[in-house]
């Protein structure tokens, strides 16, 4: 009797703790480094993983960057090898908060702070954005749009193309988030 009570309040536990994080394995960045009147400097990722703890507003998010693709393979290689460096930095990430998150408060979109740090190319940098929240068929939809400058991550820009690729980066983040 005891030994089946305990599994029925660790069900109920664990299904309580589960059900206040939502996940994702197929996220979505996009960034783009274009300057003006040159090819674009733009991949997409589509295999972002993240978690929102709906309970804290913690925040996580990792992106492997060899899964960033280009429209020119050649840009693709030059990004892993010489700029992002990715067999000796494979992931980019995002460890933080939502503040002030409330999920019970959710509608259908609303705009919160979001802090945290942000790992690219092994250096860690303390950032503050906004992120849009929407709740649509159970699902929580984040959206979030920042730049970065490639300098600040230790990116070098070779000079040849110093003037084909921009420092700011631009980055868009698009993630559908489930409790499943």
């Amino acid at each position: 009797m005891k030994k089946t009570a305990f599994l029925i309040l660790l069900f109920f536990v664990g299904n309580t703790i589960f059900s206040q994080k939502t996940i994702t394995r197929t996220g979505q960045i996009k960034f783009e480094a274009s300057a003006p009147s040159f090819e674009p400097v733009a991949a997409v990722n589509n295999s972002v993983s993240a978690i929102l703890d709906k309970s804290t507003g913690e925040f996580a998010v990792l992106a492997l960057v060899k899964a960033f693709k280009f429209e020119i393979p050649l840009m693709e290689e030059h990004f892993n090898e010489n700029y992002m460096e990715s067999s000796v930095y494979p992931k980019a990430t995002f460890k933080g908060k939502i503040i002030d998150f409330d999920a019970s408060k959710l509608s259908t979109s609303k705009k919160y702070d979001a802090e945290g740090d942000l790992t690219i190319h092994g250096v860690t940098k303390k950032i503050k954005t906004k992120v849009s929240l929407a709740l649509k068929d159970g699902k929580l939809y984040l959206s979030n749009n920042f730049t970065v400058k490639a300098q600040d991550y230790n990116i070098k820009i070779p000079s040849v193309v110093k003037s084909k690729v921009s420092e700011d980066v631009n980055i868009a983040l698009n993630l559908i988030l489930d409790g499943k």
